[in-house]
């Protein structure tokens, strides 16, 4: 066994390898996160063109949605009101 600066037996590493490793590693985070970025930017585009092919701006859809949902609710309300008031 390898004594370590106090001579108590101890553990020895190979530096150059473990470098290496911390290199490739280094290596591999920045290629990964580059290519996250270009997913990132691929999916945007495919995003963008989507929304262009739409017939109605979501906001306008989201208007549109909004105010069915109001409309719903009042119907509802009121259908569930005069079920209240016949029931007694």
């Amino acid at each position: 066994m390898a004594k370590n600066h106090n001579g108590a037996p101890g553990l020895q590493l190979n530096n150059r390898l473990l470098i290496g490793s911390a290199v490739l590693v280094g290596v591999a985070g920045f290629v990964g996160a580059t290519g996250l970025v270009l997913a990132g930017a691929a999916f945007t585009s495919a995003g963008r063109q989507w929304v262009r092919s739409l017939d109605h701006p979501p906001s306008e859809t989201a208007k549109t949605m909004a105010n069915r949902l109001v409309a719903a609710t009042s119907a509802g309300t009121k259908a569930w009101r005069s079920e209240a008031t016949l029931g007694r």
